[in-house]
């Protein structure tokens, strides 16, 4: 699916801003002048033109008229899930990081106080902050100037990006902005009072988790298609999404940033979670959420308790991330068992299927009627049935990982000619365009068929490869 897609292109672009991808290439001297003056003036418009209180939504149309995030954003209202603020934060840091240029930490900066602004009692954040108290997206804010829901979430990533940019922002300034600092550590500490015993995190959390037993994944023992519907799914063990890998990805961050000793304790129990969730044989994969019994679970309408393609790849893809950071050979145990399986459970075209039936390994569907189906010819558009296999390179990190060696995060550096596009494709007035071709993507913003649009994701992507060509990140200083 289209969204699936721009989600894994995201996903990696959050990795590079983050700092946990390596090897920037060297711009020529001849190109250097150029890619900083296309830098400046892209990042230029973008700050003085499109933030709003320093803060951004997905996408705003060329005129700057209408604004998106996931549905309609008000002027007074920002997008915190990715490829909103955190997002473009990121990439303002890693501009400032190549070229030691301060208006790149003063947006990066900007960026990180609307966040502040949107920062929940619950220490978490929500999709979006609203800058009127009485918008439609405002939330029980930890300054007072909100009202509504206290719901932190680390669905799709919403709470982990924020918190990444705060604490790199917050290292940037050398923990002297006292506002900046202070939500970071807050909201560090309501992160880890929401990891459960076990080490998994919910969907959502108000307050401190409460305490549950630790239980090994097991199949349930009832009739799952009807019975165990539980009403606040959220509430409980959640992978899906993504939700475990970037949680690590923040706990990694915050380990880097502060030398914070709860972080690591915290990333290695979520890898305790992770090898604990794993099903029996015969499917001995994972699933998108548990209950405190540790058997798989209803989420929404069309996320049935099965086995799920995406989410054990990227279970084991996580597993992989902490063993790098903690080397206990105890995170790789689940890996024969799930490759295996997966191999033998590939479907024809050698995709994975989002989902198999439990204890058959059927592929699993819905229909537009949002009724079980092994049948894969009419289903809802608005989600990924189907999966690419990412089997082949996790077994290769896997067999590498056994032997000691570092995972590869080398990025393939840009040639001139991609970077003579990048500078080429921006127009006269600073702006990096799109145009919509009609087709669905994250927040299905209400665009024409051809209508022109800024898009927060390229706009950060390009500015980030922009900064990785000119080179090694330097040492500035910001006074």
């Amino acid at each position: 699916m289209q969204r699936n897609r721009s989600q894994r292109g995201l996903r990696y672009l959050l990795l590079v801003m983050y700092g946990l991808l390596a090897g920037p290439t060297i711009a020529t001297a001849q190109s250097r002048d150029e890619v900083l003056a296309t830098m400046k003036r892209a990042a230029t418009y973008y700050h003085t033109r499109v933030a709003v209180h320093g803060g951004y939504v997905y996408y705003t149309s060329s005129d700057l008229q209408q604004r998106f995030g996931e549905g309609v954003a008000s002027p007074e209202q920002i997008w915190v899930q990715p490829p909103g603020t955190p997002t473009v934060g990121l990439a303002y840091l890693a501009a400032w990081r190549a070229t030691g240029d301060k208006f790149y930490l003063d947006a990066a900066i900007d960026a990180a106080r609307a966040l502040v602004h949107g920062q929940l009692r619950s220490g978490g954040w929500t999709n979006a902050v609203d800058f009127n108290p009485r918008g439609s997206h405002s939330a029980d804010y930890r300054n007072g100037q909100g009202r509504g829901k206290n719901n932190s979430t680390l669905d799709d990533g919403i709470t982990q990006s924020a918190l990444v940019l705060l604490f790199r922002v917050d290292q940037a300034l050398d923990f002297r902005d006292s506002a900046i600092h202070d939500a970071a550590k807050v909201g560090l500490d309501a992160l880890l009072a929401a990891q459960y015993a076990n080490g998994a995190f919910p969907q959502v959390w108000t307050g401190p988790v409460p305490a549950r037993p630790v239980l090994k994944a097991k199949f349930p023992d009832y009739a799952w298609r009807t019975e165990n519907r539980i009403k606040e799914y959220w509430n409980e063990y959640t992978l899906n999404d993504d939700l475990a890998s970037y949680v690590a990805d923040t706990l990694i961050v915050a380990h880097e940033v502060y030398r914070d000793a709860r972080a690591l304790a915290a990333l290695r129990t979520l890898g305790d979670f992770l090898v604990l969730a794993q099903l029996p044989e015969p499917q001995p994969g994972w699933a998108q959420q548990y209950d405190t019994e540790m058997r798989p679970i209803w989420a929404r309408k069309f996320e049935p308790p099965a086995v799920a393609g995406r989410e054990t790849q990227t279970a084991l893809e996580t597993l992989l991330k902490i063993h790098r950071h903690t080397h206990d050979a105890k995170f790789l145990e689940p890996f024969p068992r799930a490759l295996a399986y997966f191999k033998r459970s590939r479907l024809a075209d050698g995709r994975l299927s989002r989902y198999y039936e439990l204890q058959t390994n059927r592929p699993l569907y819905m229909t537009e009627r949002y009724e079980l189906t092994y049948d894969d010819t009419n289903l809802p558009v608005h989600y990924g049935w189907k999966t690419e296999s990412r089997i082949e390179s996790i077994e290769r990190d896997f067999a590498g990982a056994k032997l000691g060696k570092e995972l590869s995060t080398v990025k393939e550096p840009l040639t001139a000619a991609q970077v003579t596009e990048i500078i080429k494709s921006l127009d006269t007035e600073g702006r990096w365009l799109s145009t919509y071709d009609g087709s669905m993507i994250v927040g299905q913003p209400k665009f024409k068929p051809g209508q022109p649009y800024i898009a927060s994701a390229v706009f950060s992507r390009n500015l980030t490869l922009l900064s990785d060509y000119l080179g090694a990140p330097k040492i500035v200083n910001h006074d």
